[in-house]
């Protein structure tokens, strides 16, 4: 009987595996690949160890793009564009696969668009798994509506990353294949897939706002529950419809953050409370976050993915610090337990132009802050290490430049957040 029920169990797994659901779901969508006739079928090897996309951006894997590169002489464009005068009479757009990485040189090839309104609904989706709406909506939380809720998912995000990346690179399973999938983005096709960690964060983040929220602020359950689900949804379902996931690799990643959910639950109040409090709490930190990244990087060759988790790491480390010192000093007010639960107060003119004063001037100041640590970061790595500075994206393929850069320019950021900010903010009477 068991047998019988792991046979079915694996057997669903490669059905769910299977690169032409992908297909099909984005056909139905309206994405169409430009794929050259010979080359439409799907490999039929099982998911496994696949070969890397090599530093200089090209890829020993046939099956990375959508179909041949160079069978249109169309400048490269991301995102939409109309085809001239057709347009008026053709709905279908050509379009190039969002976001470029510059590290990989991976562009991809064209594909058409029958469904605009698809197109734009599940690109906001997978933003909401990348790093500029982390760097606007961690902030937005922190300084205009509740900085204790913001600092522990901060942790939350940054563990659930950590673990999601290292089981990528332990699991080393391919995207899936193209064709039959077009990959109508290309940023994060030099990574191994499973389980999909925009799955992950696009559910830790909406469900771990909603368990650290109710109770705490008056809401209906209903209302915060289809929120946190429709968000999930939507990030779930965009990886999908991108060409980067598998149905298989999406549901584990939505299942898999549910477990970590579960196990941080009770411990984040006694995590938020060492931060604190603890005078060991700086040294823990540092060597906790430190060493997680030395781990997680450890376990694979170069890849894109090992700059999300120094990312994660480095900001959560910051954050922690920053709550160790705000405590320390006395700048850390959360409401007492007696105004609990907290009620959003009525919307007016001013309560509108104090937060987006405080968001704007609070963003620029990271924005500029992350700026000047990449120009500085990585030249002094260079230096220190004996790497030429003319070849920035091969200095940062190298793990000994990769994870101290983006450790140490996240770990400024994340405590900009939460420390200097909110000081500028007392400063200038916008607290």
């Amino acid at each position: 009987m068991a047998t019988v029920c792991i046979d079915t169990f694996v057997q669903m797994c490669r059905y769910l595996q299977d690169p032409r659901h992908v297909a099909r779901f984005q056909k139905l969508c309206g994405v169409e690949g430009t794929f050259p006739k010979k080359g439409t079928e799907p490999d039929q090897d099982c998911p496994g160890l696949r070969r890397r996309v090599q530093p200089g951006g090209e890829s020993s894997d046939t099956a990375v793009g959508n179909g041949a590169a160079g069978d249109f002489s169309a400048p490269q464009v991301n995102g939409l564009r109309p085809d001239g005068a057709s347009e008026s009479l053709d709905p279908v757009t050509r379009a190039k696969p969002l976001r470029r990485n510059s590290l990989t040189g991976d562009v991809g090839q064209e594909f058409l668009i029958h469904n605009k309104f698809l197109f734009y609904l599940f690109t906001f989706g997978t933003e909401l798994g990348n790093e500029m709406f982390f760097i606007i909506f961690f902030p937005f939380l922190y300084w205009n509506i509740d900085a204790l809720v913001s600092r522990r998912l901060i942790v939350v995000w940054a563990w659930n990353l950590f673990v999601g990346q290292s089981t990528k690179d332990m699991v080393r399973w391919s995207r899936p294949a193209s064709p039959p999938v077009v990959k109508v983005e290309v940023f994060y096709n030099s990574e191994y897939s499973m389980p999909s960690t925009h799955a992950m964060t696009g559910t830790a983040i909406p469900f771990c706002l909603f368990m650290l929220t109710y109770g705490r602020w008056q809401y209906p359950f209903l209302f915060g529950f289809c929120v946190a689900l429709s968000w999930s949804t939507l990030v779930c379902v965009s990886r999908v419809y991108m060409g980067m996931h598998s149905v298989l690799e999406v549901i584990t990643g939505f299942l898999y953050t549910l477990l970590i959910l579960a196990f941080f639950q009770p411990l984040l109040d006694k995590i938020d409370t060492f931060y604190m409090t603890s005078p060991s709490a700086p040294l823990v930190i540092a060597v906790s976050h430190l060493s997680l990244g030395l781990v997680a990087f450890s376990l694979d060759s170069w890849s894109t993915s090992r700059g999300d988790t120094a990312q994660a790491l480095g900001t959560g480390a910051g954050a922690a610090l920053a709550t160790h010192i705000n405590y320390q000093v006395g700048l850390l007010q959360d409401p007492p337990l007696s105004s609990l639960p907290l009620v959003l107060p009525s919307i007016g003119a001013g309560i509108v132009l104090r937060s987006l004063l405080r968001f704007f001037i609070g963003v620029a100041v990271l924005l500029v802050t992350r700026m000047i640590m990449k120009g500085v970061t990585i030249p002094f790595l260079c230096r220190v290490l004996g790497l030429p500075l003319n070849d920035v994206r091969q200095a940062r393929q190298q793990m000994r430049v990769e994870l101290p850069y983006r450790y140490i320019v996240y770990s400024v950021v994340g405590f900009s957040c939460v420390c200097v900010v909110p000081l500028l903010f007392t400063m200038l009477n916008l607290a």
